[in-house]
C-alpha cells in the first residue's frame, strides 16, 4: 500500500510539473529510454490513452505507438464505429532531428492534461503518435553528426542499427522498422500522416517549412482538401501565434531567388508510401539554424494547429478518404516517370536573406554565404506541379510465382490482397522483357539501385505451378501494388533489386559449335538473316563484330532461354 501510495505521488508530483512548463525553454532532447519512461507515465495516469508495444526494430528495441483517446477508442475498428478520423504523427525518423519528438510529448502532456481545453481533440479525433522510429539511431546519441545543426546539446545518429536511412525504406523494407511501421499503418489506415524532420540548405528567416504529398501523385479529391482548406487554415493557425511558414525550399538553382519547387516524393519517402494508400501526408521541416528551442515549439504549434483542423472537418476528412479508396480500386491506370512542371508556378512573398560570395578561408576559392543583417521580402517561383513521363494501362490481375517469396511477403505485410493457384495451370498472359536499364555506379542504401528502366511486352502461354499467386487490381491497395510490380515505377521492386536472378543468363554457348548452328539457321530462317543484315546497317560495332553477330543470333534462336531478363511478373491479357 506505501508503495502504491509513492507511485502516486510521484505522478501527481509529475503532471503538475509538467503542465508549469508549457512555457519551458528546450534546450536538450531526452534519451530514448526517458522518452518511453514519460509515455508510460502518462498511460498510468490517464484512462484515454494506451502505450502499445508493435514489432521491433533492426536493433531490437520495441517499437512504440502511443494512443489517445477520449472516447477511448484503441482499435481502428472502434474508430471507425465512432466516425473518427485517425492521425499519425512519426517522429525520430532521423534521430538527429528530435524536434518532432520533443513537440509530441509534450503536445500529449498538454492535451491530456487539460481535457475541457482540448475536448474536441479528444473527442472528435484519434492521435497516434510513433514517439521514436529510429530508435537504433537515437541510443547512438552525440554531440556533433549533425554539422549544420543548431542543437540540441546531444542527439541521435541517422542510420539505424543497419545503417540505412529509414526515409529510404519503405518500399523496399530492408528493415524490421520498416516492417514494425506497415504493422502500425495498415492496422490505422490513418486519414492524415505527419513526419517530423530539420532542414538543410538555404539560410531564410523561417522556423517552420513544410511537405504536402505531391498533389499529381494523388487521388485529386484529397488533395485538393489537403492543398486548399487543410493547409491554408494551418497557415492562418500558425501566423496567429507568429510562426509564419513556407514550402520547404527546395532550390531551382544555388538560392531560393531563383525559385524553389515541390518535393516529389516517391515512394521510398514516408509520405510517398502513404499518398499511395489515400493518405494525405505532410513533413514538418523546422530550419537548422534557428535554435532548438523555436522549432520545437514551431513543431508543436503545426501539430496542434493541424490536428485542430482535422477536428474541424472530421466528417468530410473520413468521406474523402472513402471516396478516393473507391476510386482506387477502380483505378484502370498508373502513371510513373514524373518530371517537374516548369511552365506554371505561384508566387510567394519569400522571406530570405541577402547572398553573396567571398573568398573561403579554407580554400581561398569563391564561397556562398548568406547575410542575416540584409533581410529580404521578395516575389519568388514555386514550381507546384509535376507532369506525368509514363501512364500504364493496369491488368486486371497480376500473377507472382512463388519462388519469389520476398515480393510476396512484403505484399502480404502490406495488407495486399492475394489469391493462390490452387493446380498447375497454362495462362496465357502479358511477359514483361527488361530492355535496358541502368544502375548506380556506388550501392545506395545496401542496393545498386536500378532506373531509367524500358520494357517490352509480349504475349505468351506459361506454366504455372500450384500455390503461385494471384494479385487482382480491384482492391484500395492498387496504387501500391502497381508501384511495386511495374519496373518502370521508380520504387518499383525491380528498381530495389528484388528480380535481379533474372538479368543473369544461365545458359551459354561454345563459339566453334554455335557457328555451324547459326549458319544453319540463318539458311533456313531467311528472315533472320534479313533482319541481321538490317541491325548491322544501323549498328556498326555489331557490322564489325563477328562475335556480336554471333550472340545475335543466339539470342534470336530457339536456343535462348526465355526467362533471361523476364521479370517473374506477369499481367493478365485484359
Amino acid at each position: 500500500m506505501k508503495k502504491q501510495f509513492l507511485i502516486w505521488i510521484f505522478l501527481f508530483f509529475f503532471v503538475v510539473a509538467d503542465n508549469a512548463q508549457q512555457n519551458k525553454i528546450f534546450t536538450s532532447t531526452p534519451a530514448f529510454r526517458e522518452v518511453i519512461r514519460q509515455y508510460e507515465l502518462l498511460a498510468h495516469t490517464y484512462d484515454m490513452v494506451k502505450l502499445k508495444e508493435i514489432g521491433f526494430t533492426d536493433g531490437g528495441f520495441p517499437l512504440h505507438v502511443f494512443i489517445i483517446s477520449g472516447k477511448k477508442c484503441f482499435t481502428k475498428e472502434d474508430a471507425d464505429k465512432n466516425q473518427l478520423p485517425v492521425i499519425l504523427i512519426n517522429n525520430g525518423i532521423h534521430p538527429g532531428e528530435p524536434d518532432g519528438i520533443d513537440a509530441s510529448l509534450q503536445l500529449a502532456k498538454d492535451i491530456l492534461s487539460h481535457p475541457e481545453q482540448y475536448a474536441d481533440i479528444l473527442q472528435k479525433v484519434v492521435i497516434c503518435i510513433i514517439p521514436i522510429y529510429n530508435v537504433d539511431g537515437a541510443v547512438n546519441r552525440g554531440c556533433c553528426s549533425r554539422a549544420n545543426q543548431n542543437g540540441p546539446e546531444e542527439y541521435g545518429f541517422r542510420g539505424n542499427a543497419k545503417n540505412l536511412d529509414l526515409n529510404r525504406d519503405f518500399m523496399k523494407m530492408d528493415s524490421k522498422n520498416a516492417e514494425s511501421f506497415v504493422k502500425i499503418f495498415q492496422t490505422w489506415q490513418p486519414h492524415l500522416f505527419i513526419d517530423t524532420h530539420v532542414s538543410d540548405g538555404a539560410d531564410y528567416q523561417y522556423t517552420m517549412t513544410y511537405v504536402l504529398s505531391q498533389k499529381n501523385k494523388m487521388n485529386a479529391k484529397l488533395a485538393n482538401y489537403q492543398d486548399n482548406v487543410l493547409l491554408p487554415a494551418v497557415q492562418e493557425a500558425m501566423t496567429k501565434n507568429k510562426m509564419e511558414m513556407t514550402p520547404y525550399v527546395e532550390s531551382i538553382g544555388e538560392t531560393p531567388e531563383t525559385g524553389i519547387s515541390a518535393f516529389l516524393e516517391t515512394a521510398r519517402f514516408s509520405t510517398g508510401y502513404t499518398a499511395l494508400f489515400d493518405c494525405m501526408g505532410i513533413i514538418t521541416e523546422t530550419h537548422m539554424l534557428k535554435p532548438y528551442n523555436d522549432r520545437v515549439w514551431a513543431t508543436y504549434w503545426f501539430l496542434l494547429s493541424t490536428i485542430q483542423q482535422v477536428a474541424i472537418d472530421t466528417k468530410q476528412i473520413i468521406d474523402l478518404k472513402n471516396t478516393a479508396k473507391k476510386e482506387t480500386t477502380q483505378m484502370k491506370s498508373f502513371s510513373t516517370g514524373w518530371k517537374l512542371d516548369t511552365l506554371h508556378f505561384l508566387e510567394l512573398n519569400f522571406k530570405g536573406y541577402e547572398a553573396g560570395h567571398k573568398a573561403s578561408e579554407v580554400s581561398g576559392k569563391p564561397r556562398l554565404y548568406y547575410d542575416r543583417t540584409k533581410p529580404y521580402t521578395k516575389k519568388i517561383k514555386f514550381f507546384t506541379d509535376y507532369t506525368l513521363d509514363v501512364e500504364i494501362k493496369l491488368p486486371s490481375y497480376y500473377i507472382i510465382p512463388q519462388a519469389w517469396t520476398r515480393a510476396i511477403d512484403n505484399l502480404k505485410l502490406n495488407r495486399v490482397e492475394v489469391d493462390y493457384l490452387k493446380r498447375d495451370t497454362t495462362i496465357k498472359v502479358e511477359s514483361m522483357y527488361i530492355e535496358k536499364y541502368e544502375t548506380v555506379k556506388t550501392p545506395y542504401e545496401s542496393h545498386y539501385l536500378h532506373y531509367g528502366t524500358k520494357i517490352r511486352y509480349e504475349k505468351q502461354s506459361v506454366i504455372f505451378m500450384k500455390g503461385d499467386v494471384i494479385i487482382k487490381m480491384n482492391t484500395p491497395a492498387n496504387r501500391f501494388v502497381a508501384e511495386a510490380l511495374e519496373p518502370q515505377a521508380q520504387d518499383s521492386y525491380f528498381c530495389w533489386n528484388y528480380f535481379d536472378g533474372v538479368l543473369q543468363q544461365k545458359e551459354w554457348f561454345s563459339d566453334y559449335v554455335f557457328e555451324d548452328i547459326a549458319a544453319r539457321l540463318l539458311k533456313e530462317h531467311p528472315e533472320l538473316k534479313t533482319e541481321l543484315e538490317e541491325a548491322k546497317k544501323t549498328n556498326f560495332k555489331l557490322s564489325e563484330d563477328s562475335e556480336a553477330q554471333l550472340l545475335w543470333v543466339y539470342r534470336h534462336s530457339p536456343y535462348y532461354e526465355k526467362t533471361h531478363n523476364r521479370l517473374p511478373v506477369f499481367r493478365s491479357i485484359n
